[in-house]
């Protein structure tokens, strides 16, 4: 396939930034969509040019590091990770738009790559049980019922890559946030700290400053891990029932 590509290019945080067009050719079906960035750096490095800087790590759909907004949408037009979409995707003369998430609390590094250490700091605010759990108990020792550890189990796969902030039209991150709660709020080890942990995850999430949620749904349906919205109203449970509890004290 030959190709045009978009490309966003900033120096830095400060930098204003802008699109520059590339032109790639001989493009396989078959290479991902990371593969394909691989290929353009390399053309370019071999030019003397800077090369496209994009975060990735394990390129296997679990780690969450490649952001990147492709022809409008998070991680392209599959529901699923940019670093496992591939070049079938798309169509021979096609171009190809390739920008970072676009939120205030993601500030661009350089290029494709956003600071993501928001989500970090959300899940150091409340993210952690404090009962000694000792060392690895038997996966049948403590009494789980099936459809709460399916649950919990599923919240739990969320890999914070950040896709549901930048499909919402807010930039909010009630569903990342939500799947974090929801997964400790609901086993037994996570009961203790519940009501705490809601209050201080969503105070800093607020601190950091992504939009409120208006529930258009976006941000569950662009999940390349299927994130239920289930979450967020759990989430609002857990918060409103610690709040009730803070003033009754």
């Amino acid at each position: 396939m030959n190709l045009t590509l978009k490309v966003w290019r900033q120096k830095n945080s400060s930098d204003k930034g802008g699109f520059v067009n590339y032109s790639i050719a001989d493009i396989s079906e078959d290479m991902s969509f990371l593969e394909m960035l691989d290929v353009l750096n390399e053309e370019l490095s071999e030019k003397g040019e800077d090369p496209v800087h994009f975060d990735h790590d394990c390129r296997e759909g679990i780690c969450g590091m490649c952001s990147l907004h492709i022809n409008g949408k998070p991680h392209g037009p599959q529901q699923t990770t940019t670093c496992q979409l591939h070049m079938r995707s798309f169509k021979d003369g096609d171009t190809i738009t390739i920008e970072p998430w676009r939120a205030a609390a993601f500030p661009v590094v350089k290029d494709l790559v956003v600071d993501r250490g928001s989500f970090d700091r959300i899940i150091q605010a409340g993210g952690y049980v404090s009962v000694n759990t000792g060392g690895v108990p038997d996966a049948n020792e403590i009494p789980i019922p099936k459809k709460i550890a399916d649950e919990a189990f599923d919240a739990a796969t969320c890999i914070g890559c950040g896709a549901c902030v930048a499909a919402c039209k807010n930039a909010s991150a009630m569903l990342f946030t939500s799947a974090k709660i929801s997964q400790l709020a609901m086993l037994p080890q996570g009961k203790v700290e519940r009501k705490e942990r809601a209050e201080k995850m969503i105070a800093q999430m607020d601190e950091e400053g992504f939009g409120a949620c208006t529930n258009t749904g976006a941000c569950s349906i662009e999940c390349p891990k299927g994130i239920s919205l289930t979450n967020i109203a759990r989430m609002n449970r857990e918060y409103f029932s610690a709040i009730v509890s803070s003033e009754n004290v």
